[in-house]
């Protein structure tokens, strides 16, 4: 299991050459002398002189920030601007947790990023790419500075952020949808703690001011609720999806808590735990279609299914991976599938309709080199799903995809690729983000389609991948 970031550092900010997206590590404004290379981490290496550079044309939006310490965890917060926003430029909410130097300086962020800008692409260019009209632009906050771009906006995007103290590092952090303002976050403390943020979600949403990262003052705000019955500390939690204020949090030691609201604001936790594992409980999830029924992973390398109304003990286990299992995600557009990412780097998907023959894997896959840190499915694509390595690699995956030797001969032949693409890539494998040191969490917005975030020791990324095309319809409002 790979969790903690070792000696955090302030994160300073970049000047306006650091590149950051897809292979990237420095900035250029020459174009390469020589057809360009897919580098893989873990495989290839870099000789005397040679450089990453991103790629600014994969991208229909990709920037940079951070709100001062690395964040471990975060969550998107779900707003009241559209169910469905597809139009340039976008506004988010967000709330992390951080991992500062010591446990007095660390804070729950409550910000809102505004003017996100952008543009979009066709998957086949109308006409031959000359190849240096993306290379000659600065990528710093990817395009927001395309002249020719007036449909996704310009500028640089808005920070606006509210501190919360926090005694101890924020292991995980994740917000109620149903209730977005109410927020539960698991510290090395050992404690678990629910929020209302609603008053610093309320003032961001009037205020369009940016701020300065070492502006705003702290708030001391008391939780909702306190928990310090677990045993250890941890970093499994999860909200219900089906009955609003539910919630499940794990341990180190093994141990599952069930929270059960009372009201709006308080919960009674159940103090006989869950117990069926045999060592850490890495991640939680509930199903997304039955509101007794949630999914758990372990360092004992197996992934257990409970139901809450028969008792204290798993309905099934099963063993998943070789190695811990860190991470799992329960499809929401297809609730029979499972996805769970391990620490020997592989990610497998489970189809729990098999479980009964034995092995429900029907799909298992070894790209990345070292753990897991994160995975998710797409909440628009049922197929789709983003994964974050140790490698310093966020990689999305369709797994409807089969490889099609006579399309892709059509493909390379309309864009004159001149890319020289690995011949043992999957199919499946959509699209390789790069740049991000320590790749810790990810999620995909589920009101904007095709939009990630990614958090890690140097900060965050918003990313929309050019090829990641939403099948909803373009004019649905907002």
């Amino acid at each position: 299991m790979v969790r903690s970031i070792k000696n955090p550092k302030k994160a300073k900010r970049k000047n306006k050459d650091a590149k950051k997206g897809d292979g990237s590590s420095s900035s250029s404004s020459s174009v390469p002398s020589k057809p360009t290379k897919v580098w893989q981490p873990g495989v290839d290496t870099l000789e005397e002189g040679e450089e990453l550079q991103c790629d600014p044309t994969a991208y229909n939006s990709l920037h940079a920030f951070h709100i001062g310490w690395p964040c471990l965890s975060f969550d998107i917060v779900r707003d009241s601007l559209g169910l469905v926003r597809n139009e340039f430029p976008h506004t988010v909410y967000f709330v992390a947790g951080t991992q500062a130097e010591k446990p007095s300086w660390n804070s729950i962020g409550v910000f809102k990023v505004s003017n996100i800008s952008g543009k979009r692409r066709e998957l086949v260019p109308n006409k031959p790419a000359t190849g240096d009209d993306d290379m000659d632009s600065e990528s710093s906050d990817s395009d927001e500075d395309s002249e020719d771009e007036g449909e996704g906006g310009s500028g640089t995007p808005i920070l606006q952020l509210r501190k919360v103290a926090h005694q101890g590092c924020i292991n995980r952090i994740r917000a109620m949808s149903q209730n977005p303002h109410i927020c539960a976050s698991w510290a090395d403390t050992g404690h678990v703690q629910v929020w209302d943020f609603s008053s610093h979600l309320n003032a961001l949403a009037e205020s369009e001011t940016e701020v300065n990262l070492g502006a705003p003052s702290v708030f001391n705000q008391t939780p909702l609720m306190k928990f310090g019955g677990h045993k250890d500390e941890g970093y499994a939690i999860d909200w219900s999806p089906v009955t609003p204020g539910r919630l499940l949090t794990g341990d180190c030691k093994s141990c599952i808590h069930l929270w059960e609201p009372t009201s709006d604001s308080t919960w009674t936790v159940d103090a006989n735990p869950f117990g069926g594992h045999s060592a850490s409980v890495e991640d939680l999830q509930w199903s997304p279609t039955e509101a007794d029924v949630f999914a758990s992973c372990s360092v004992d390398g197996h992934i257990a299914i409970w139901d809450t109304r028969l008792g204290k003990s798993p309905i099934t286990s099963f063993k998943a991976h070789n190695a811990d299992v860190n991470v799992i995600s329960w499809n929401r557009l297809a609730s029979c599938m499972l996805a769970s990412g391990s620490d020997d780097g592989t990610f497998s998907i489970h189809d729990l309709r098999l479980l009964k023959g034995g092995d429900s894997v029907v799909a298992h896959f070894e790209y990345h080199k070292h753990p897991i840190t994160s995975i998710e499915w797409s909440p628009h694509e049922g197929s789709t799903l983003a994964v974050s390595s140790a490698d310093n690699q966020l990689t999305i995956w369709d797994l409807s995809l089969e490889k099609d030797e006579e399309e892709e001969a059509e493909f390379k032949a309309k864009t004159q690729e001149q890319v020289n693409a690995p011949e043992d890539l999957p199919p499946q494998l959509l699209f390789v983000h790069q740049g991000q040191k320590d790749l810790k969490e990810l999620h995909w917005h589920s009101q904007i389609p095709g939009m990630l975030v990614s958090t890690a020791a140097d900060g965050f990324n918003i990313l929309m991948p050019s090829n990641i095309q939403s099948t909803l319809p373009q004019d649905v409002g907002v």
